[in-house]
């Protein structure tokens, strides 16, 4: 499976999903990283983990979002991905993008959607008095983390958590969850069923 990688930060995700095709664990090859920071983290760990096409496409310099979006799509098609993967890219894809790649872009998301969706999830369930929170990987559409859901896992809030402590338990089921997920897509074993996601053990998705 040919995987685009975009994000903005620091590529935690980006290790993870990296050492489990290194494992054997995810039948890809990541053809490029495409960031829309420069100082972004994951720049350099793309680099060195000897990823083929490291890119940086920022905001600044296109006129409109609509023409960035619009080089963002061609830029992306042009590394012919299987699948493409948001590992915290922190722009909200354009139409066009999402057309484009329509049943192809996948996201995960630190909470159980559809509960508490967008920014700061972690912030939201605390607030909320949430004693379950978790992580969802899922299709993205062009709503806000409205996407169809591939999987989730479950962690608790416990007491005395805070922001930092409750984010850093579900980013490391986030690791373990994406590569799960990018695993099924690249075997074959989603298929979509209208909004319902059907997984499969073997090379058909029922």
């Amino acid at each position: 499976m040919r995987l685009v990688i975009l994000a903005s930060g620091r590529g935690s995700n980006f290790t993870a999903i990296d050492d489990a095709i290194k494992s054997c664990k995810l039948n890809a090859q990541i053809v490029a990283v495409v960031s829309d920071k420069s100082d972004a983290a994951i720049i350099g760990k793309a680099l060195k983990a000897g990823v083929p096409n490291v890119v940086v496409l920022a905001r600044k310099g296109f006129a409109t979002r609509h023409d960035y979006d619009m080089a963002l799509t061609d830029l992306v098609e042009g590394f012919n991905p299987g699948y493409i993967a948001l590992a915290g890219f922190m722009r909200v894809l354009g139409k066009e993008f999402v057309e484009r790649f329509a049943g192809r872009i996948v996201n995960i998301h630190p909470a159980l959607l559809p509960s508490f969706p967008g920014l700061d999830a972690q912030k939201q369930a605390l607030e909320y008095g949430a004693k379950v929170t978790g992580c969802t990987v899922h299709f993205v559409d062009e709503g806000m983390d409205t996407g169809p859901i591939i999987l989730q896992r479950a962690v608790p809030v416990l007491e005395g958590d805070d922001e930092e402590r409750l984010s850093q338990r579900i980013l490391e089921q986030e690791h373990i969850l994406y590569a799960e997920a990018l695993a099924l897509l690249a075997d074959e074993k989603v298929r979509l069923d209208g909004r319902i996601v059907r997984i499969s053990d073997g090379g058909d998705a029922r």
